[in-house]
This record gives C-alpha cells, sequence and structure tokens, in this order.
C-alpha cells in the first residue's frame, strides 16, 4: 500500500434508470435503459470521466420480481463490461457472477478474458444467490442452504485462484527460431478434488493482467463476513447509520488479521444513494418527487421476498409483524433482513414507511441535501473509521450521476481527499492493490 495521504475510492453502481424503483417514471429517464447499450455506454463514460475506481452491474440468473412494475431483465454483465471495456479505458469494470450457478473453469476463463480484452481491468463481485427463483431455473426444487452455499463459495475461490495462475509469467516462449512456443512445465495441471468440484487445469487462458481479477464480496451475515476475510480485497456493504458501518468495518479489519491478512488490503465501501440539491429545501423536493412516483404494492412484495413470506401478512400502517421482529432464521439474505428490522425497529417505523424508505436504496444509506452536506458526510465516515470509500447509487441514471461528480467531487478534490487524474491503468492500481503472486511461481 503506498504510504501517501489516504485517499477516498468510489464505484458507480450502474442500474438501468436510476436505483430508485420508480426512476423509469420519471419524465426525463429512459424507461427502455436496461437493454439500451448507448445507455450503458453514457453512463460508462460519465463515471470514467469523473474518475471513478470503478463501475459495478449486478446481476441474478433470474426476473427480477414480476416485471409489473419495474423493469425485471438485464443484459449479462460480463458481456456487457466487455463492450463498455472498449468505450473506456481507464475505470475498473464489476461484476455480480453467482458461485452457485456457475462452474470454475467456465468462469475462471470468461473473467479471465475480460481481464485481458480490458487491459487488467475486471472484477468479480461474488455472490452465493440468495433467491429460490434462481434455484428454479437450474433444475433445483430450492437454493442450497445458506452454510453449504458459502462452502461451495470458497472451494470455487480456491480452485479459480489456482486456475487462473496455472499460467506462469515465462510459459510463454513464442520463440520462432526453435519453433518452442511454450513451456509445458510452466503450465500446471491442477489435479483437484474437492467436495464440489473435480477439474484437471490448466485454463486455457493465460494469467490475467492483473493476476487475479479484483475479488469483491457483498455478503455481511456471519458465513459472509468470514468469507470476505478469507478472499475480498473490495466489499460492498449495506448501513443505514455510522454506527452500524463503523461496527462492520472494525469487525471486517479484525477478522480479516485473524484470517492471515493485512486488513489495508481490503477496500470497504457502503452504498450511498444521494438526493442532491443546491438547498436543502430542493434536494427534499427531489426526493419527495420520486416518493410519490413508487407503487407500494410493489413495495410489499419486496419486502416479503427479503424475509420469505408473503405480502398479505403486512398491514401498511402496522410496524412489522411479531413473527419477523423476532428475526427467524433465513436462507437468503440473512444480513438485509437484519438491517430492515433495526432501522424498523430504531426508528419505529410502520410497514408504509419501510417501503418508502427501501425504495431509493433497498437498504443502503440514503442522504438528501445539498452537496457540501453530501460531501461532510462522506468524509466522517471515511475519516471516522466507518468506509474507505462509497458505492455510489445515483437514485436517477444519469442525472444522478452527473449531480454527484459535478458537485460533490469538487468539494473532495479541494480536501484532496480525491484523485483529480488516474495514477495507473489498471483496477487494482486504481485500489492501491497489489498483484497477488502466483502460486505455482518456481
Amino acid at each position: 500500500m503506498s504510504s501517501r495521504r489516504r485517499q477516498l475510492h468510489f464505484n458507480a453502481f450502474l442500474m438501468e434508470a436510476g436505483h430508485h424503483e420508480a426512476a423509469w417514471r420519471l419524465p426525463h429517464s429512459n424507461p427502455r435503459a436496461d437493454f439500451d447499450l448507448g445507455h450503458w455506454i453514457e453512463l460508462a463514460r460519465l463515471a470514467e470521466s469523473a474518475k471513478f475506481d470503478s463501475l459495478f452491474l449486478a446481476d441474478g440468473p433470474a426476473l427480477i420480481g414480476t416485471g409489473e412494475f419495474r423493469p425485471p431483465g438485464q443484459l449479462e454483465p460480463l458481456t456487457l463490461l466487455t463492450a463498455l471495456s472498449q468505450a473506456t479505458s481507464m475505470i475498473g469494470l464489476i461484476a455480480t457472477v453467482s458461485s452457485t450457478y456457475n462452474e470454475p473453469y467456465n468462469l475462471a476463463r470468461r473473467l479471465a478474458s475480460v481481464d485481458h480484452v480490458s487491459g487488467g481491468r475486471a472484477g468479480w463481485n461474488i455472490v452465493t444467490s440468495a433467491g429460490s427463483d434462481e434455484a428454479a431455473n437450474f433444475g433445483l426444487d430450492d437454493r442450497p442452504g445458506h452454510a453449504e452455499r458459502y462452502a461451495r463459495a470458497d472451494e470455487f475461490l480456491r480452485v479459480t485462484k489456482a486456475l487462473w495462475d496455472s499460467w506462469e509469467a515465462e510459459a510463454v516462449i513464442a520463440d520462432r527460431a526453435t519453433g518452442r512456443y511454450a513451456d509445458p512445465a510452466r503450465l500446471h495441471r491442477l489435479g483437484h478434488e474437492g467436495t464440489h468440484f473435480k477439474l484437471a487445469g490448466p485454463l486455457n487462458v493465460e494469467r490475467p493482467p492483473q493476476g487475479h481479477p479484483l475479488l469483491v464480496q457483498a455478503g455481511s451475515s456471519e458465513d459472509g463476513k468470514n468469507f470476505a476475510a478469507r478472499h475480498a480485497e473490495a466489499i460492498f456493504t449495506a448501513h443505514t447509520t455510522y454506527e452500524r458501518a463503523a461496527g462492520f468495518y472494525a469487525d471486517i479489519r479484525a477478522r480479516t488479521k485473524a484470517a492471515g491478512r493485512d486488513p489495508d488490503t481490503v477496500i470497504v465501501l457502503p452504498g450511498i444513494v444521494p438526493y442532491i440539491g443546491s438547498t436543502e429545501a430542493e434536494a427534499r423536493a427531489l426526493a419527495r418527487e420520486f416518493d410519490e412516483l413508487r407503487v407500494p404494492e410493489y413495495g410489499l412484495r419486496q419486502l416479503a421476498a427479503v424475509f420469505e413470506t408473503e405480502p398479505s401478512v403486512f398491514a401498511l400502517d402496522d410496524p412489522l409483524p411479531a413473527f419477523i421482529l423476532s428475526k427467524p432464521k433465513l436462507e437468503g439474505s440473512q444480513s438485509r433482513s437484519d438491517l430492515i428490522i433495526d432501522l424498523a425497529v430504531r426508528e419505529q417505523l410502520t410497514v408504509r414507511q419501510i417501503i418508502s424508505r427501501l425504495g431509493g436504496g433497498r437498504g443502503h444509506f440514503e442522504f438528501v441535501g445539498t452537496p457540501e452536506q453530501i460531501a461532510d458526510t462522506i468524509i466522517a465516515w471515511f475519516e471516522g473509521g466507518a468506509a474507505d470509500g462509497f458505492n455510489i447509487m445515483a437514485p436517477a441514471l444519469p442525472s444522478g450521476l452527473a449531480a454527484f461528480a459535478e458537485h460533490v467531487l469538487p468539494i473532495l478534490r479541494g480536501k484532496g481527499l480525491f484523485r483529480e487524474e488516474y495514477e495507473g491503468t489498471t483496477l487494482r492500481e486504481h485500489y492501491g492493490l497489489p498483484v497477488p503472486p502466483n502460486q505455482f511461481h518456481s
């Protein structure tokens, strides 16, 4: 890690017309942004011009909801990142891919390929897939259990890293005079036989430019945090208060150290949904405009999905039901359900108020205010030990991302807390992280 003054890291979390569930209904929005490559290129170039470390695409192998109230589909993210890699030259490119519904060899090959074609800018957000609807698309009656999914993910990561390492740097000789192209002794078979996977190797793609694509993790359950401590180089996380974020930050650093890794090589990026106005009143009016476009039925369906129940158990003007407040064990998104319960109890919210609060960021930190207020909050979390930067989740795109770039980043640059220009060309260089050593190097 560099000895210079610590600086913020920013990831642009891109989501079709925006993160707010009603963003597609705004007069200036593109309701068909989901499959419009030009829209994604515009967002990627906007984030790169603002010198963001990276952009990020969420994903899941199933329709989002029923499609009745929000765009339900999405382009396959590694395909989209490949296109965006040719429309940009510097910004990091991170995609979500499930370890539950993929195989190590195929995914290692695809991610290595994206890293090559982008010149070392690929990142992988590793998820274990919480939804039962996803399992149904792969011939399963239900998703594997939470602990089982993480056990598979752990072996998946170990095998994938070995596949990326299976070509040593000196493997390719390409000697025209002798006709000798590669040294077979530097192309390594794995011969892996584990609980979940059996494969030979080596990979048929040369080691990625970054050694390994940047490894990102987004789960905050106990299993998720332990997995992150062993493998993650960046963590996307959701917190609604500074206190929760600071507690998570300290916890993940302690777990990383206990796992034998340097905590300074793990970048923690909470999500923030900024509603930006030149005055507080203007920012509140903007947030209100979004909120008035919500369809409560959609919010109830999403809330029910998190708690693995039916929408009918909720009454809009009542608190959460007692059986939910008792925090039943869930097989899906355990950390997100805990976050929602804690928010509801702390602020004594009704169900109607809860789904309003979740409409913009699904439980991520929403901030309504002026550029100066948003910048001050970011600095407070950063300097107070709650974050290394932020996952910027604009409620509408591209307008919200442009507002953040034009009005908030200059304040942070003025304080020396964010880059003026890129100083490297790879995603690892943007995050100040080293290229991992090759485990097979002799």
